[in-house]
């Protein structure tokens, strides 16, 4: 098995200022007290001897190697993500950052979806990506508009309920 991996696909660099928050306090949480335990439980696991047959160095190499990653990937992705703490000038159609309400026409069913950046995405909350289908589909609409999202499980036929936006600096429904 080899080390090499396919590049992640691009993704849209926006940001909610709660996502982007979130996204820094992990990389501090990181760096500042996870790592520095990692490290001297490496320490400690190295210092017994034998690491071909240690499994405790084994599994802390591989926390190490997983945290140092994650680090690289939040150290970089921070540079290039654009905070988006304004709403459209069009608060009437659905843009990154609304919450929509949507009405599914084959079922009958509503859900609530609120359209965040790839990165803080959150499906118990009903934070989908704006580079998912669904939201990709959802851009632009207004509320009556149907429009059809070529879902996984095959294309559905949605209607838009509401379109809102939170109110600047107010705390994430």
């Amino acid at each position: 098995m080899s080390r090499w991996r396919p590049p992640p696909e691009k993704s849209t660099a926006l940001v909610t200022p709660e996502g982007h928050a979130r996204l820094k306090a992990e990389l501090d949480e990181l760096w500042r007290i996870r790592r520095p335990e990692v490290v001297r439980a490496l320490a400690a696991a190295a210092a017994e001897g034998d690491r071909s047959e240690n499994a405790e160095y084994t599994y802390r190499k591989k926390q190490l190697g997983e945290i140092d990653r994650r680090v690289r990937y939040l150290s970089k992705r921070l540079q290039v993500l654009r905070v988006v703490d304004a709403p459209p000038s069009d608060r009437g159609a659905a843009y990154f950052g609304a919450t929509v309400e949507l009405e599914d026409l084959a079922s009958g069913r509503t859900a609530r979806y609120r359209i965040v950046g790839p990165d803080e995405t959150d499906a118990a909350r009903g934070w989908i990506s704006i580079d998912s289908p669904l939201a990709r589909a959802l851009l632009k609409k207004r509320v009556d508009d149907e429009f059809e999202a070529g879902l996984p499980g095959g294309p559905r036929r949605f209607a838009v309920l509401s379109v809102a936006y939170p109110p600047p600096g107010s705390p994430t429904p």
